[in-house]
């Protein structure tokens, strides 16, 4: 599994990112606690608050190093599923 932590700073980022996420054949996470969305999903990605990093999970068999480099313009830099701060 691959964690990181993504930023969006628009509707299209979101749908670019979404569209990355559908050309790979495991599932993509995104967590803002409480709720776990596709990130697939470009309706439950406009469910999000886009102004706070966002958990990301990878179900990859790999490092995960080939996503993450399809990502990068979305990663926040530093940022880890444990460390990003839960959504109120």
């Amino acid at each position: 599994m691959y964690k990181a932590a993504v930023k969006f700073a628009s509707v299209e980022d979101a749908k670019t990112f979404a569209g990355i996420c559908n050309e790979v054949d495991f599932k993509v996470e995104l967590v803002a606690e409480p709720y776990v969305i596709d990130a697939k999903s470009l309706m439950g990605l406009f469910s999000l608050d886009f102004s706070q990093p966002i958990a990301l999970r990878a179900y990859c068999q790999d490092d995960g190093s080939a996503f993450a480099e399809k990502i990068r313009p979305f990663l926040v830099a530093g940022d880890t599923d444990d460390e990003v701060p839960a959504h109120s």
